[in-house]
């Protein structure tokens, strides 16, 4: 299925990449490693200066704002910056801290995570949850969601609804053709100089579209609901739980 989903033009089909950015690249070659950990800085870095992590912890927060001692699993946490802020903002929440990298999951677990009674930290593969049915409140995918291809995103969804009452995905939009064009060519000329730029550019080309959600979302179980929220200039949002959404939720459009 093409990252735009089953309705993309033809514009839209090219613009996706199977390119690996160097998050992607084994950390066993030194120049890939060393560029990995460039990317990884300027993630946690962007976060914090432009708030994206602390409004990635507001949208996840808001999501079990009802559960008193709520068991959170963040997926693909990489450097680990939004763990420490729900951490901060929730006194009794529990997380379960992983990374497909065994590099990422060695320095979040040497870090203050790891020294964290209410967290554990682990090497876990989103696609294949080591953990039982229902065991969390609340599973969380921030910004890496699109480096896994359709048949494992579609994976990843329904594990995560699987272990979770709710799943919820934050990543990048993927714009109409004509502005995602727009967007690619102000990146274009830093990608020879900058490591985050260069996996930016690839990172807008393999980002999903709603109606690809959707339909990703259908294939892993009919039986899962889907919330989208945002898009386009802010991140896009996605909501997904096994059985009916909350009628009353006030928030978002479901389809």
């Amino acid at each position: 299925m093409p990252r735009g989903g089953p309705d993309a033009s033809c514009l839209d089909r090219l613009l996706q990449t199977d390119r690996l950015e160097y998050l992607d690249r084994d950390s066993d070659v030194p120049v890939d490693a060393a560029r990995k950990r460039s990317v990884i800085r300027a993630l946690e870095w962007t976060g914090g200066w432009f708030g994206s992590t602390e409004r990635f912890a507001e949208i996840a927060l808001a999501e079990v704002e009802n559960v008193a001692d709520p068991k959170i699993l963040e997926l693909g946490a990489g450097h680990g910056a939004l763990s420490r802020t729900l951490l901060d903002w929730h006194p009794s929440a529990r997380l379960t801290v992983t990374d497909v990298d065994a590099a990422n999951v060695a320095a979040m677990a040497a870090c203050d995570l790891g020294e964290n009674p209410r967290v554990t930290v682990h090497e876990m593969d989103a696609t294949a949850i080591d953990a039982p049915d229902a065991s969390f409140d609340l599973a969380v995918f921030a910004l890496s969601f699109h480096h896994l291809p359709p048949a494992a995103a579609a994976r990843a969804i329904s594990e995560g609804t699987r272990v979770a009452g709710k799943l919820v995905v934050i990543d990048l939009p993927r714009p109409p053709s004509p502005l995602h064009l727009v967007r690619l060519a102000t990146m274009l000329p830093f990608v020879p100089l900058l490591p985050f730029v260069h996996d930016g550019v690839i990172s807008s080309l393999r980002s999903y579209s709603p109606s690809a959600l959707r339909a990703l979302a259908a294939y892993a179980d009919p039986a899962i609901a889907v919330e989208l929220r945002g898009g386009l200039l802010s991140p896009q949002v996605v909501v997904a739980q096994r059985g009916a959404p909350d009628p009353l939720r006030p928030n978002g459009q479901r389809w």
